[in-house]
């Protein structure tokens, strides 16, 4: 008898459900608008369709292809006139379905040619105050002239070759089409400007020191093959400065000539070590092969300054370098260069942690860019895979952030006595941290960098943040006085004041980074929180490092998508993510929770008003309906009529006999006894989705912490509510307690909410 008492309950309960159900359907948006409002449905339309280049779980398809570009090159820098003269050999080999009718080469230089068309491109008008430098080289000084003079295109018999130049791209016309599988080569003459990166900024270039002598940091110093794969056909994007590069691997075999008392390094292994180090340096640098713990200085500061006392010499010296399936390349040269070095284990092999930097970087430099580069390859490495190549350098340069195969620059300088405050320090640790992290985004997992910036600065940025608390943990000396490294960016609260900003200056994550305000918020902040917040309080840690190492495995040495990034992170992980990527990436919109109400509840026998009304609306005699449980709100009226003065327990005795005596001794044994039972309403303003992390503190003063999945809000965007049972008395709640979850506005987050002090009042006191 009591089973078909219960299951009448439940009958009754889900025809209840199902008249709610109906009302609310009469109310609602047509189903297109339905269709766009629904936050939970499938990326279908946003992504790309599978096929057998890319499968559906985010892997390479079984007819994946890329091409591959291998590279000699002689190089010569003319220190004095700071020219770089260069001749290169492509050897362009086609690997893709596809018949070429030309090639297509990037002439990133042109960028800074006489006639650029990058400085036509910003608006903005007269700005109303600038520093003298700047003033001069927008309104009193000749555009510098730093554009590639092409002076040979060449096929492989030394013919001629027809080409045409178009801003920072060049085609290469072949005499007849490259057919798959087939290789070509041809040859490009060339030379340039170097600018000086100090005055006019730029990612290469050169410092002049007060003494007379530079010390250059040169990239995209070479003609460039774009990349042609399944996705853009050939990404012959231009370069207008921001969005930075698509490449192909391949070869680089490269000699590069210098003043012979230049220190030079770059990509690559240098083959002819003997040749340009001393005795004394190769014995330092075998010794620091050996050493784990701290740097070995390979070149001093006392020989680096007395070679900047003298002349610069006049006899040149070649520096070899040969680096096998790399992206790019990038080399450093100086004469007033100091040099360290120390051994990571890295797998089962290891690595050379190598700083380069002039005497103006100490005692900063010697200190801590070594360790930092040593940190990097360990929480990477552990991150994605193990670190490939065999080194890894950090160069000092003012001003910079930028990043190549095997070699990076990077700001952080102490002042003219030598010191520096924590804030120098943290700054130049973390560019370390972040330029020598593009070793594996997009260095190795090569993603296009012209078309999403994201894809490399964010979830280079989202390591760098892992690496980063890696470092305080590791090398405490370097947060002495603080709790952990205080990351810029990472946690969720960081990323709030550019979500809460003004919607007109803020474009989605899925943007062109030329196209958008706020680059770095967009870019690298945004991205870079959001996979902090996917690891830390939407999958867990265990789940996403296995679907980023996933991710970062499957794509070594390719060229993958967002679309592969999306969906690898669900096929390893067993998670529908979608939600989170529309919402985070693909939209502007913001999260906002907060508490609506609380209300206290109480359980009875008695039939409560609703059910009454329910009743009498249908004609349904109350001794139809069985005996059930009900809720009564506290202030009610049900609540006020049977209280009366008596005690919670006094007034569910009879109920709790009635509840026990269906079931058996042993189920009443493991039944909680619940006291109070709450009905929490969260109300969400914001527009994002996001989980519901609640904080429940009690009269005793313990807590307890719940966090519903962000699929609460699926059948409900605006409102949902939740209950809770305890034997013990809520006295506080608190949305997003640790500030997980990027809320805007934590002033609606806590029951009782707290009072808001008047500004003025809070001034005077």
């Amino acid at each position: 008898m009591k089973a078909i008492k219960l299951l009448f309950i439940s009958m009754l309960m889900v025809s209840f459900s199902g008249f709610a159900q109906e009302a609310e359907q009469a109310e609602e948006p047509k189903a297109e608008e339905h269709y766009n409002i629904n936050k939970f449905r499938q990326l279908y339309q946003e992504f790309s369709t599978p096929n057998q280049y890319r499968s559906a779980s985010g892997a390479p398809g079984p007819k994946y292809y890329q091409q591959r570009a291998d590279y000699e090159m002689d190089i010569r820098l003319d220190d004095e006139n700071h020219h770089i003269y260069g001749y290169e050999t492509i050897t362009y080999t086609n690997n893709s379905p596809d018949v070429l009718d030309y090639l297509w080469v990037q002439l990133d230089q042109n960028m800074r040619a006489k006639d650029s068309k990058t400085p036509l491109i910003e608006g903005g008008g007269v700005a109303p105050f600038a520093q003298p430098a700047g003033f001069v080289g927008e309104y009193l000084s000749e555009p510098f002239d730093g554009g590639f003079n092409i002076k040979k295109v060449l096929d492989s018999k030394g013919n001629p070759l027809k080409y045409m130049i178009n801003q920072t791209m060049m085609r290469v016309e072949m005499p007849k089409a490259l057919a798959p599988g087939k290789k070509f080569e041809f040859d490009i003459e060339w030379d340039y400007n170097v600018n000086n990166h100090v005055e006019g900024r730029g990612r290469s270039g050169y410092e002049e020191f007060p003494d007379g002598h530079r010390a250059y940091v040169i990239a995209q110093f070479y003609p460039r093959m774009c990349v042609y794969n399944d996705v853009e056909g050939w990404q012959n994007s231009q370069f207008w400065g921001r969005d930075e590069f698509a490449l192909p691997f391949g070869s680089f075999e490269v000699n590069i000539t210098v003043p012979e008392d230049h220190w030079l390094d770059g990509t690559g292994k240098l083959t002819n070590r003997k040749d340009v180090y001393s005795s004394e340096e190769l014995r330092r640098y075998e010794m620091a092969q050996r050493t784990y713990d701290e740097p070995v200085v390979i070149r001093t500061q006392q020989e680096a300054e007395k070679l900047a006392m003298m002349p610069g010499a006049t006899k040149m010296k070649t520096w070899k370098l040969k680096a096998d399936y790399v992206r790019d390349f990038g080399w450093t040269s100086s004469r007033r260069y100091i040099a360290d070095a120390m051994a990571v284990k890295v797998g089962d092999k290891d690595v050379m942690a190598v700083s380069i930097y002039a005497p103006e970087g100490n005692p900063l430099w010697e200190q801590w860019s070594t360790k930092a580069v040593a940190q990097t390859l360990k929480s990477y490495s552990r991150m994605t895979f193990d670190y490939p190549y065999h080194k890894a350098i950090s160069v000092h340069a003012k001003n910079q952030g930028m990043e190549y195969p095997m070699i990076c620059w990077n700001y952080g300088r102490p002042d003219a006595e030598g010191n520096y405050s924590d804030r120098v320090k943290f700054g130049m640790i973390s560019v370390i941290i972040h330029e020598v992290g593009h070793n594996y985004f997009p260095m190795i997992v090569n993603s296009d960098e012209r078309q999403w910036t994201w894809m490399d600065e964010g979830l280079n940025t989202f390591v760098q943040y892992v690496a980063e608390q890696d470092m305080g943990e590791n090398y405490p000396a370097s947060i002495e006085g603080l709790d952990a490294y205080p990351s810029r960016r990472g946690p969720a609260a960081a990323i709030v004041p550019y979500m809460a900003g003004d919607q007109r200056y803020i474009a989605p994550i899925m943007s062109k980074g030329l196209n958008t305000y706020q680059f770095g918020s967009n870019a690298y902040g945004k991205p870079g929180t959001a996979l902090n917040i996917l690891r830390e309080t939407v999958m867990g840690r265990e789940l996403f490092d296995y679907s980023f190492r996933t991710y970062s495995q499957r794509w070594m040495f390719k060229h993958p998508t967002p679309e592969d990034f999306f969906r690898t992170m669900e096929d390893a992980s067993a998670m529908d993510l979608d939600w989170f990527w529309r919402g985070w990436f693909y939209t502007t919109q913001f999260n906002d929770m907060g508490i609506k109400s609380v209300d206290k509840f109480y359980v009875s026998a008695d039939m409560n008003q609703e059910m009454k009304d329910y009743l009498e609306e249908r004609n349904i005699p109350k001794d139809r309906v069985p005996q059930l449980v009900y809720m009564v709100k506290e202030g009610s009226e049900d609540y006020k009529e049977e209280m009366k003065g008596k005690a919670p327990s006094e007034v569910v005795s009879d109920l709790k006999d009635y509840l026990m005596d269906n079931f058996t001794a042993e189920q009443r044994a493991a039944m909680k006894e619940p006291k109070y039972f709450y009905q929490i309403t969260v109300e969400k303003p914001g527009g994002l989705v996001m989980p519901i992390i609640i904080e429940y503190t009690y009269a005793d003063g313990t807590t307890e912490t719940a966090t519903h999945p962000a699929e609460i809000w699926r059948l409900n965007d605006k409102e949902v509510s939740l209950s809770k049972a305890t034997q013990k008395e809520i006295v506080g709640i608190v949305i997003d307690p640790k500030l997980e979850t990027a809320d805007i506005d934590t002033s609606n987050n806590s029951w009782p909410q707290e009072p808001k002090v008047d500004k003025f009042e809070e001034m005077k006191q």
